[in-house]
């Protein structure tokens, strides 16, 4: 008797190794980094480790593609909240208060990445994670910052200097909340904001 069962999906490359880097993810989270296995992530995606092997050259292969495809796409989802056509001081706050709501709703690719960065290294001990892995991320910030000089909301600065001020501004806020649940993400937000565009806001 045939059977009434539909034909399983074929995934295609991108939806494929998406699946590994979340089930990457959901693996660092609950078993930290020393602990993590590519069998148990393998199992987790539902698919064989030798298929895992088709798609990443090893674990250090496959927990730096982790890194990038998390961080580009926790930006996207907080660009795709943003109202992009406001002033460039309104967007500037709106993102921060995004990002303050991240240890909520991303808590296990915050974990993953911090796992991650602190974790991955060389032969010879240092970490093979530097801030080129935020490359793509200053260059956004720099873009907006030069928008806003454009426009007249925000004074000259050096926007690759406060690109990096303003993500390192960000990874703190986001410790700080992670590490100390009484903190209030939008009230803490909101004085970073204060603080940030009080060297950043054009003076009338």
């Amino acid at each position: 008797m045939p059977s009434s069962a539909a034909p399983r999906k074929r995934l295609d490359e991108d939806q494929r190794r998406g699946q590994i880097v979340a089930a990457a993810i959901a693996e660092l989270a609950d078993r930290g980094y020393a602990d993590a296995s590519l069998t148990r992530i393998a199992e987790r995606a539902g698919i064989s480790k030798g298929l895992l092997w088709h798609y990443f050259a090893g674990k250090d292969d496959l927990m730096r593609s982790t890194v990038t495809t998390t961080v580009t796409t926790i930006g996207n989802r907080i660009a795709g909240e943003l109202d992009l056509t406001a002033p460039v001081p309104d967007i500037i706050r709106a993102a921060l208060h995004h990002a303050a709501a991240l240890h909520l709703t991303h808590r296990a690719e915050l974990t993953a990445l911090d796992h991650i960065v602190h974790n991955l290294r060389h032969t010879d001990g240092t970490r093979q994670l530097t801030l080129d892995f935020y490359e793509e991320t200053h260059q956004g910030q720099e873009s907006l910052f030069r928008r806003g000089q454009a426009e007249g909301t925000l004074r000259a600065f050096d926007t690759r200097v406060m690109a990096i001020t303003y993500q390192g501004a960000i990874d703190v806020m986001l410790a700080c909340l992670e590490n100390d649940p009484d903190i209030d993400p939008h009230d803490y937000a909101d004085k970073l904001a204060d603080i940030l565009l009080g060297g950043m806001r054009a003076t009338v």
